[in-house]
């Protein structure tokens, strides 16, 4: 485990919400009971402490203009967050001035990139549609980046979209949300080689053990997915991320980044370091909270 010991992790995807400010509709069914309460940020920092985390990227959760003002708001207030990947319309004539508007606002210089829930949308080509390129350009445009939330079968037209707008770096979320559950590599592997192909593609290690059986996954279980990404975009575009709290359906924050690290046992060291901390400080552009000794990893 030599190539774990590195200091200061990022964590480059975690969530907050407050039922009583907003319902997050998505949290249906008894399955996702356990989610159905308030997740706030000083819920997280103990555990983020504990576990060796300085600091955060913290990622919208639901396609509604009002979070992104209120989780800069969080993030200029807080040590942990040093960035917010938020969300607008796309689809809308104004989004330039809606991103400029974010920026502007509290917290403004927190905001790093955007987000939309791709994965509900029933169209698989959402994501090449004329009027989301569009406002994948005015993204680029004002200088942040694009998280993408897809499932499989959406990872063509995210290649196509990377392929489209080489000035936009693309960050894949959960790894595609591969079916880990059912032991499944293909299509998926392929279909994320390819996105992997396009040198304005990041992936983020995350959201694994939720697509796994939550109540029997094991690290051998993940391996073979986390060797795909690993091996197609390698180290430096690679960075950890919790997907707290939705990792707590299957797995504590602890073990989470425990898993993690077990995932890369077999890196070198400077390569450990790319994943929990380089790779989100350059993707980013974050200014940290790390310690001195991350900060200097090797590209950060």
């Amino acid at each position: 485990m030599e190539g774990n010991t590195a200091e200061g992790v990022i964590d480059a995807h975690h969530h907050v919400w407050d039922l009583s400010v907003r319902e997050q509709d998505w949290i249906t069914g008894p399955e996702l009971a356990p989610l159905r309460r308030d997740f706030l940020l000083a819920d997280l920092e103990s555990e983020a402490q504990a576990a060796g985390v300085t600091a955060t990227v913290l990622v919208q959760t639901i396609d509604v203009p009002e979070e992104t003002p209120e989780f800069l708001a969080l993030a200029q207030d807080s040590d942990l967050v040093a960035g917010v990947v938020g969300w607008t319309d796309l689809t809308s004539p104004d989004v330039a001035r809606a991103l400029a508007a974010l920026r502007e606002g509290p917290g403004g210089e927190h905001l790093v990139g955007i987000r939309h829930q791709v994965q509900g949308e029933t169209d698989p080509r959402w994501l090449v549609r004329p009027d989301v390129l569009r406002g994948l350009a005015a993204v680029a445009a004002a200088g942040l980046v694009y998280d993408l939330v897809v499932r499989p079968h959406q990872l063509a037209a995210a290649q196509e979209a990377a392929r489209l707008l080489p000035g936009l770096t693309f960050v894949l979320d959960h790894v595609g949300k591969p079916p880990i559950a059912s032991g499944e590599l293909r299509p998926w592997a392929d279909a994320v080689r390819l996105l992997a192909s396009l040198p304005n593609t990041v992936c983020k290690l995350s959201g694994m053990v939720t697509e796994a059986d939550w109540d029997r996954w094991s690290v051998e279980d993940l391996q073979p997915y986390a060797n795909t990404v690993l091996d197609a975009f390698g180290p430096r575009r690679m960075m950890f991320g919790s997907d707290w709290p939705v990792c707590r359906l299957a797995a504590t924050y602890a073990e989470v980044v425990d898993v993690a690290r077990q995932l890369t046992a077999a890196l070198h060291p400077a390569e450990c370091r790319e994943i929990f901390t380089g790779t989100a400080l350059r993707t980013y552009g974050l200014t940290s909270t790390c310690s001195p000794a991350a900060q200097e990893a090797p590209g950060a």
